[in-house]
């Protein structure tokens, strides 16, 4: 059986923040910026709590099989959980999305360098 790849994204917004946390997370910003945005093990923040209040974690997980995608979603929100409770930061509509890249459709030039392979 060979492994697939899930990307898991967990969406929620910042909860009775106070002005310490605020500054805090304005003062990182710059290292939670959406252009830095990636998919890894460990998880990826992402906000921009100037704007508004939402955030974004971005988590990379493996399986053998299909519905090992919903352990990785379980990891994935309880791993995000875990970060916010830990530094303090109060949330709320924590959500969670996942895709199995294995079942992901190819991209023209995906296609296109798969075809020039296989010849």
């Amino acid at each position: 059986m060979s492994t697939r790849t899930f990307r898991v994204t967990v969406r929620g917004v910042f909860d009775g923040l106070d002005e310490g946390q605020r500054a805090e997370l304005l003062a990182r910003a710059a290292e939670h910026d959406v252009l830095r945005a990636a998919f890894t093990p460990e998880g990826h923040l992402s906000y921009d709590v100037a704007a508004r209040a939402a955030f974004t974690f971005r988590f990379l997980d493996s399986g053998e099989a299909e519905e090992d995608i919903l352990t990785a979603t379980e990891r994935a929100e309880e791993s995000a959980r875990a970060w916010l409770d830990e530094h303090g930061y109060g949330y709320k509509n924590l959500r969670s999305t996942a895709e199995d890249l294995f079942q992901a459709p190819l991209g023209k030039r995906r296609r296109r360098a798969m075809g020039r392979s296989s010849s």
